[in-house]
């Protein structure tokens, strides 16, 4: 006997996990966290699997729920599309997408050419910034989808990135290291910083900066090293030199979208998602 996947507990399944809270979902999806519950036990009875645990106040993605999320934004971006075709609902106003500068000049020409081949009358809005800074301006609705980094378990992630050491060899080796870094806040500065307090290793400040690229033109410039995944820079260091400094934790790519998208938002989310996927994995080593 066939199995059915509502459409309507795999939309609140994937607010929950896109907006890291039952509680916060419930503004996504207008049902109470009470009401919320029952629907994921309704799910997880349904699918006869766990979807989240918990880790002290955050809820995680168990392997299941991981499984089951892929498969939720295939069926919710579909039944959208279907929806908007029978319907001829046209999109009102700009789709409004928010990047870090990490993922603007390696991921957004193919996302956008390829969104505009697909949605030829639709404009587009991109705005470039920190994580925190994008995350801000999507909860207060002046943005449709963000992609943005995020914790290792953060249960919106569409995937894990080691964070890694670039610029040049030779600058591991001076006694004191200089390296480059973004203004705060940002996580790659605190686990840089962090890392070399931890493990004694002296350094100094040679660049803070709040421009992306300013960093990245510092860094190829032999200025100092920094820390940050490879979609940023391909100027690595050695092995060898990279064993001299201490270990960095991982970082996610996550990707958020505004409460009830319009279906063309979540064509361009799924997008998003198929570019990072798609990211080589030799690329992150």
């Amino acid at each position: 006997m066939a199995v059915n996947l509502p459409t309507e507990l795999l939309r609140s399944f994937a607010a929950i996990v896109d907006s890291g809270s039952m509680l916060r979902a419930t503004e996504r999806v207008f049902v109470t966290q009470s009401a919320l519950s029952l629907q994921m036990k309704r799910l997880e009875d349904t699918v006869q699997a766990p979807l989240f645990h918990r880790d002290g106040r955050r809820l995680v993605l168990t392997p299941a729920g991981q499984t089951l999320l892929a498969y939720a934004r295939d069926i919710l971006a579909m039944n959208d599309r279907a929806v908007s075709a029978l319907t001829g609902d046209a999109l009102a106003g700009p789709a409004r997408v928010g990047l870090v500068q990490d993922f603007a000049e390696t991921l957004l020409s193919g996302v956008l050419a390829r969104f505009a081949q697909l949605n030829p009358d639709t404009q587009l809005q991109v705005r470039v910034g920190g994580s925190q800074e994008l995350l801000d301006a999507l909860a207060s609705d002046r943005l449709d989808v963000v992609l943005c980094m995020g914790a290792a378990d953060d249960i919106a992630a569409i995937r894990v990135a080691p964070t890694i050491w670039l610029g040049e060899d030779a600058l591991v080796e001076q006694e004191v290291l200089p390296i480059a870094v973004l203004e705060k806040p940002c996580r790659f500065r605190d686990a840089a910083l962090a890392a070399l307090d931890a493990s004694g290793r002296r350094y100094r400040v040679v660049l803070e900066t709040p421009s992306l690229s300013v960093l990245r033109a510092a860094v190829d410039a032999g200025l100092g090293v920094t820390a940050r995944t490879r979609v940023f820079s391909e100027r690595t260091l050695a092995r060898e030199a990279a064993e001299l400094l201490p270990g960095l934790p991982q970082v996610a790519y996550v990707r958020h979208t505004r409460a009830n998208p319009h279906a063309t938002i979540s064509r361009l989310a799924d997008l998003m998602n198929a570019a990072v996927i798609d990211l080589q994995p030799e690329s992150e080593s």
